[in-house]
């Protein structure tokens, strides 16, 4: 059996459609979806149920691609391998939010420079960033949702605690016991966030007060740094990941307005398009980024 005509079939079985695949593999759709049928033919049974909106692997679609995709993969093990040794430098394309991207994930892969691997990054939010993936544009991916659908592979990286801060002007205007009820907050403090829809305050919101925020933005930025720093200056309230506002709460410069006894969490995720950690540079960016997040 031509090993072209299952890589193929396993790209589509992963990518749930012959266009995805077709982007992936570097093919038009008319030679992924001649493929296909090539391989129905040789086994005598249809691998694959076409619909409106991609396709569903029959039960003998499953059962092969079970067989082999770990074969597969091995072999894109081996041969990468080889190459890995003499192509020196191999370049990763990593995705993921900015803040995230660039104070955590970034230094943590930079000692992976030494051993020929030369980085590019790409941000964008988690819609953008696992479309990029699917579509091949990305190498791994960082994001804050968990990818359905067998093209992608997600494994949990690290949970970032939520804290809810305001500079010490603020802070001092609010009196004994304000913090008791989010709407209380919002009326006393404007909100600095990262979108219209607040989506931190409201997730904080949600988890401590069990409310919603009652106010609209006063400052929208679309970069956590800046939401640090412009509610260090004194702007108003704002949601931050403590890894990011720690120093900035340990020089006074923002003060945490609650303690909560469970802190809201968010979790991130490292996702590769399945079968992609057999290649020696994703693995090891892969296998780096799990080990320096035991100390996030």
């Amino acid at each position: 059996m031509d090993l072209a005509l299952l890589r193929t079939f396993v790209t589509v079985h992963r990518a749930g459609s012959f266009t995805r695949a077709a982007a992936l593999l570097g093919l038009s759709q008319p030679a992924v979806t001649g493929q296909i049928r090539t391989l129905e033919r040789q086994l005598g049974r249809p691998l694959f149920l076409r619909q409106a909106r991609g396709v569903t692997p029959t039960t003998i679609g499953d059962e092969l691609a079970h067989r082999a995709a770990p074969h597969l993969d091995a072999l894109v093990e081996i041969t990468e391998a080889g190459l890995d040794d003499e192509s020196g430098v191999r370049t990763l394309h990593l995705a993921g939010p900015p803040e995230f991207t660039s104070l955590r994930a970034l230094p943590a892969l930079t000692p992976l420079i030494s051993q020929g691997l030369a980085l590019r990054a790409s941000f964008g939010n988690v819609e953008e960033t696992l479309e990029g993936l699917a579509a091949g544009h990305h190498d791994l991916a960082i994001t804050t949702a968990r990818p359905r659908g067998g093209l992608l592979t997600s494994t949990p990286l690290c949970d970032e605690e939520h804290v809810l801060v305001a500079s010490p002007r603020w802070a001092a205007r609010l009196g004994p016991g304000a913090l008791r009820k989010g709407h209380v907050v919002l009326d006393q403090l404007p909100v600095v966030e990262v979108h219209e829809s607040l989506p931190l305050v409201s997730r904080y919101w949600s988890a401590v007060f069990d409310s919603r925020p009652a106010a609209a933005g006063a400052v929208i930025a679309p970069d956590l740094r800046a939401v640090l720093e412009t509610a260090a200056s004194g702007a108003g309230l704002a949601v931050l990941p403590r890894y990011l506002c720690e120093e900035a709460l340990e020089r006074g410069r923002l003060v945490a307005l609650l303690d909560p006894p469970v802190p809201p969490l968010r979790t991130y995720f490292l996702v590769v398009r399945t079968g992609t950690l057999a290649l020696p540079h994703i693995a090891r960016a892969h296998e780096c980024l799990l080990r320096a997040a035991i100390d996030w």
